[in-house]
Parts: C-alpha cells; structure tokens; sequence
C-alpha cells in the first residue's frame, strides 16, 4: 500500500480515535471541570487561536514548495527555501511571545464583565501558557509538513496516533487525582513538544533533509509571502467563523453558554475531519497535476474523485446525527447541552459542499490563486459574525450559529462561480457526477432510517442498535446501488488487501 493510501487510513485512524476518546472524554472532563470552569476552558483556547494565525500560512506553503522543487528534481532550491522558512518562522515566534505579552495585560479589560475575579486569575495562567505552547509548535509544526510534501504520511500520523492514546490516559489520571484546566493546557503543552521533537529526527534523519540559511535571498522570501500570505488570510477565516463566535458569546452572555455553544463546534468540526483526512494528503499530487498542465477536464475529474469518496463518508455521519443527534447528546453531556445538537447540525450542514469540494481548494494552493478566495470568505464571515452578534439577544445561541452560517454560505455560492470562471473547473459536471446514484438511495436510506429511529427506548443500548442498523442498511445500500464501477474496484480492492493481510498474519 502506497504512502497516500497509508496516510489517509492512518489520517482515518486518528479521527476516529480523536473523535472516540473526545466524546468519552468531554462529559468526563465537564464533570470534572464543571460547566463554567469548561468554558472557561474553550473559551481562552478560543482567545489565543487568533495568535494562532500567525503562522501566516507557512506550513501550507512548506508542503506545496517542497512537493514543487522535488517535482523539478531541485535538491538545492529546496534546502535554501527551508532554511528561509525556519528563519521566518523565528521572527513569527517573537512576534507571538509580544502580541502574546500586549494581551496579557489587556486581559482584564477584555473580560472583566464577564469573567468572575477567580476566573479571571486562572484565564490568565492559562494564556501564558498557550502563548509559550505556540511560540514552539508553530515551527516545530514545519517538520510534519515537510514529511507531508516528501509524501511521508505514516510516520508523523503514527506519532499523532500514540500523541493521543498517552494524552488520553494522562487526562484522565490528571483530572482523577485534582486536576484543572490549567494541568490540562500544561499536558498539552508537553505532548507537543515531544511530537516535535520525534518529528525533526525523522525528517534530519530518516528524509536527510537540509536546511540553508540564505536569508539575503529577497525574491525567495517574496515568493514565499506572496503565496503563504493568503494562506494566512484564509486561516484567520477560520478563526473568525467558529472562534469568534465563542468570543463573541463570552462577552455578550456567560461561561456556560460559551460551553453549550463550543459541545456544537466541536461535533462539527469533528464531521469536517472526516473528510480532510482524504483531501489533506492531496496537496503534493495537485501541485505536481498543476506543474504538469493538466486540463480543467482533467482537475474537475480529480475533484469529484475525491469529492465522492468524501461524500459518502460526510452523509453516513450527517444522516446519523439528523438522526439519532438529539438522543445522543442528551445521554453524552445531558439535557443542559440539548442545544449543541441544532448547532453542530448548521455546522455540518454549511461544511458539506466545501468539504466535498476541497480538492479545488488544493488547486487554488497549487495555482497560487488563493487570494480571491481568502478575501471572499473573510468579508462574508465578518458579515456573518456582524449578523450572529445582532441575532443573540433575540435568538441566543441559534441566532449566533445561522448568523455565521449564511455569511459561510454566501461564499461558497461565490467561489463555484469563481472555479467555474477563472479556475476552469466544470461545477455543474462536478454535482452531476458527485450526485450520481448517491443522491436517490441516500434519500432511501433516510427513510428507512426514519423508521429506525422509531425503536422505543432512550438509553445508550437503545441508541447503538439504531446506530447499528442505520450504518447496516447505508452501507449495504450505498455499496449496491450508490457506488460507480471504479469505486466498486477501489472498494473490493481495500477488502482484498485486508483479506491478504489477515491470511499472512495467520
């Protein structure tokens, strides 16, 4: 099996892992907590992920570069951009540690009407320490990215896989013998100090990659900015679409409401997960489609490849959460969180087209051509976040989550005309043939799952049998009527390797 295959299975691996030990670690960690000091929790989290857009885009920009010049077989123009990179990436550290250092001081202010004094004291412990945590894993973050452009996914995924197996243990042991948040944030701290530094000896060592510091070279630098920089924009798009939001909250309502709201964030952002974790090993195979010319035809083909397999995967989760979402919530965190699930549905709702359409957006990296995307998305999300704040007093927080939904949608309209014009992709080829087949036997597999949705009972046995049988009835469905004749050939060859390797073991 190829790296790309092994590193979207092991990408599979961690998201299920992640979303697993989340889900039975949250409720956990809420108890422990409690609600408020659980908001508080996510709520600086929240805070400090704007710093974290300091990043400027550059681990993206690692992964594109690197694929690029190994493309052109160009062993030195590689070394002298990583050596500028790293160098960029020490001036963002400083910039974080003093942006970091302004808004200590400005914490108090901030909060102060919304944070009780004691809360106050514990956010800003919390900040400090999430301000040194991003200091070092933003650049020590290049290392996974240079495994990802050399298209070394397993060994970085692997690392990320034990990362969350031991920190899953410690959660639970720290919280178990007293624990707070602010143990948690210095765990985490930890955790990804030592992901660096396995990372950077497998990069030095294993990959044998050089850095030249050649930091005179101007056009490099240039280069690298005009790329990374809408990267970056676009990342601050990330941060004002969920974030914000929970900033927004914290200072309009209180710590519990932030923590109804972020249960919803983190259920749809966990849906996304699924589906990145087909497209996030793509970027290399883009850029190298990219470099060698390949036609609109030919990219749009690509994207509804993929764009399918991703589509599969998003309606089993979407289906099941329209579901049996609100049953799952109420038994996961209780009836105080019966909100999350109207939240996290919007979340997964507005993703799904973007999502399944995220091979275009590999192409604008590859093109370079994100800046008309960065600057869409950032003016509707800011219209969103402006529409979500008006919406709160009257609708709390639904009004909140519609209002940054429709500045959300309002740009994916935009940017399928923008790939249709500029980009050359064939949108109405690409729903045609991502909706072929799918469409009609989801919409029966949701009619089914209707009825299964009508077996009494309300506890967590009751829910995995509905669960159970709705994945049943979707894959057997899906696989018969939903797939084409090349994903039948993918599909039978996935079972046959698996079939192979049980054989061998044996």
């Amino acid at each position: 099996m190829s790296q790309l295959k092994k590193g979207a299975a092991l990408s599979y691996i961690t998201i299920i892992l992640t979303n697993i030990v989340g889900l039975v670690l949250t409720p956990f960690i809420i108890k422990k907590l409690g609600d408020a000091e659980y908001g508080l929790y996510t709520l600086i989290g929240a805070f400090v992920g704007y710093i974290s857009v300091l990043d400027f885009g550059l681990n993206n920009t690692i992964v594109r570069f690197v694929a690029k010049y190994r493309a052109e077989k160009d062993k030195q123009g590689e070394e002298s951009f990583l050596g500028t990179t790293m160098f960029i990436y020490g001036i963002i550290s400083l910039v974080i540690l003093f942006c970091g250092v302004l808004l200590y001081y400005n914490l108090d202010s901030i909060f102060s009407s919304s944070l009780t004094s004691t809360e106050l004291e514990k956010a800003k412990v919390m900040f400090v320490i999430l301000i040194f945590n991003l200091a070092i894993t933003l650049p020590g973050g290049a290392f996974a990215a240079i495994c990802s452009g050399y298209e070394h996914f397993v060994f970085p995924r692997a690392v990320n896989i034990g990362r969350y197996i031991f920190r899953s243990l410690m959660v639970v042991g720290l919280l178990m013998y007293g624990g707070d948040a602010v143990g948690l944030v210095i765990l985490d701290t930890i955790m990804n100090i030592l992901v660096i530094v396995l990372n950077s000896i497998y990069v030095f060592k294993k990959l044998n990659v050089d850095f030249k510091f050649n930091i005179k070279d101007l056009f490099l630098v240039r280069e690298i900015f005009s790329y990374s920089i809408w990267i970056f924009v676009f990342a601050v798009v990330g941060q004002f679409q969920w974030k914000a939001s929970q900033i927004v909250l914290g200072s309009l309502t209180n710590t519990t409401m932030v923590a109804i709201y972020a249960i919803g964030v983190m259920l749809g952002t966990y849906y996304g997960a699924f589906s990145t974790a087909i497209s996030g090993v793509f970027l290399p195979r883009a850029t190298k489609m990219i470099v060698k010319n390949a036609s609109g035809y030919e990219l749009t083909m690509m994207m509804v490849k993929i764009g399918r397999i991703s589509l599969v995967v998003l309606l089993l989760i979407l289906g099941g959460f329209v579901l049996f979402g609100e049953q799952f919530i109420d038994l996961w965190v209780g009836e105080n969180y019966k909100e999350s699930w109207f939240i996290a549905l919007v979340i997964m709702i507005v993703y799904t087209v973007p999502l399944v359409q995220a091979f275009g957006n590999l192409i604008l990296e590859a093109k370079s051509k994100f800046r008309f995307k960065a600057i869409v998305y950032i003016s509707f999300i800011v219209v969103g976040l402006v529409l979500g704040s008006f919406l709160v007093p009257s609708y709390g927080l639904k009004g909140m989550v519609i209002g940054a939904s429709t500045g959300w949608l309002l740009s994916v309209i935009i940017m399928n005309v923008y790939y249709q014009r500029e980009i050359k992709l064939s949108i109405l080829l690409f729903f045609r043939e991502l909706l072929r087949s799918i469409l009609p036997t989801y919409l029966i597999i949701m009619l089914i799952g209707f009825f299964i949705n009508k077996i009494p009972g309300n506890d967590w046995f009751n829910l995995l049998i509905k669960i159970f049988l709705y994945s049943l009835v979707f894959i057997v469905l899906i696989v018969r009527f939903g797939l084409n004749k090349n994903e039948h050939e993918m599909f039978k060859g996935f079972i046959q390797v698996k079939k192979n390797k049980n054989v061998y073991n044996q």
